[in-house]
Formats: structure tokens, C-alpha cells, sequence
């Protein structure tokens, strides 16, 4: 239950302000249709973090014990960083209006999603707690928790959230997660 509930939080909180919950906003106020919008977000982010899960297994299976705790600590340490850092949404992510709301959302969601901070978190939170399931669960109720919001409701929360704080908090969890793994935290798990 622990993969769960730090994947869920970690990604609810790096994912306010994220250039993913951005392009929903653009989504909803494009499309103003929220339940195909928020389908096309859920089926997304199961494929992209059950992807990024699967490398992070994959990972713990490559590396021995005390590498992995190493590219773990030092991983969580860059995502406390990282998530300091402002996203700004790719007017492309955006542009695929042509394939209808469901479609589009789908596809912008997917590829806005590769390389973003959710699935590289998603990658290190499968490897630090081997538990693909629970981490791809977790990391999705979390995108949902910060996204099913900002499409029903838009502009209404956009300006009344401190988007500094939440990156702080969320920053404050991965540092301590990044310490702690360093630290031999997990080395009952083989981390």
C-alpha cells in the first residue's frame, strides 16, 4: 500500500501546473465535452505509466543492489529539482483537433506524457518499490486527482492553487524520498 499511496501523492502533486494538466485546461476550454476528455486522460495515463513502470522493473532487474540504490537516491534528487522548474505547453500537444475530443486527448495526452516528469517518477517509483501495479495504480489516481479537476473546472481553480507551494511539497517528497534511498531506506526491498 505504500507504492500506492507515494505514487499517488507524488504525482498529484508534481502534476499541478504540469504542462499535461495544462493541455487539459486548453483541452476543456477547446472541446467543453469533459467526459470524453477525462476518459482519453485515464486511458493514457494507464498506457504511458504502465510503460514507464514496466522500464522501471526492468531497471531493478538490470542493476545490482547498490547501483540501483544510488541511480534511485540521485533520480529522486534530479525529480525534487525538476519539479521546481515551470512547464510550458507545446502548442502542438495541442493541434490535434482533427480526430475528434476522445482522439485527441488520447494522443496529445500519450505523447505530452513521454518524457515528462509523471513518467520519468513513474519509472523511479517502480523500480525504488517493485510493484508495478501498485505504482501505475497510484501514479494514475493521481494524474486524475490533479487533472478530472482542472477539466471539469478550469479557470476557476487555475488562479486560487499557489503553484509554488505545490512544487515545493511535491520538490520536499522527492528529496526526502531521493535521502532516504541513499540513505539504504528500502534495502529490505533490494534498493
Amino acid at each position: 500500500m505504500e507504492a500506492f499511496f507515494v505514487s499517488t501523492g507524488i504525482v498529484a502533486l508534481a502534476e499541478i501546473g504540469d504542462k499535461t494538466q495544462l493541455l487539459a485546461f486548453v483541452l476543456a476550454a477547446r472541446f467543453r465535452r469533459p467526459l470524453p476528455i477525462v476518459a482519453a486522460i485515464f486511458v493514457a495515463t494507464i498506457a504511458n505509466h504502465a510503460f514507464a513502470a514496466a522500464i522501471g522493473t526492468w531497471i531493478t532487474s538490470m542493476l545490482g543492489p547498490e547501483l540501483l540504490r544510488w541511480v534511485l537516491g540521485a533520480s529522486f534528487l534530479a525529480m525534487a529539482a525538476w519539479t521546481l522548474v515551470p512547464d510550458k505547453l507545446d502548442e502542438e500537444d495541442a493541434k490535434l483537433a482533427k480526430y475528434g475530443v476522445f482522439l485527441t486527448t488520447l494522443i496529445a495526452f500519450f505523447l505530452a506524457e513521454m518524457g515528462d516528469k509523471t513518467q520519468v517518477a513513474t519509472v523511479a517509483l517502480a523500480a525504488r518499490y517493485h510493484s508495478m501495479i501498485a505504482v501505475v495504480c497510484g501514479t494514475t489516481l493521481g494524474m486524475m486527482l490533479a487533472n478530472v479537476p482542472a477539466v471539469y473546472f478550469g479557470d476557476r481553480i487555475a488562479n486560487k492553487v499557489s503553484l509554488k507551494l505545490v512544487h515545493g511539497i511535491a520538490a520536499v517528497i522527492f528529496a526526502v524520498l531521493g535521502v532516504a534511498t541513499l540513505l539504504g531506506a528500502g534495502a529490505s526491498l533490494g534498493v
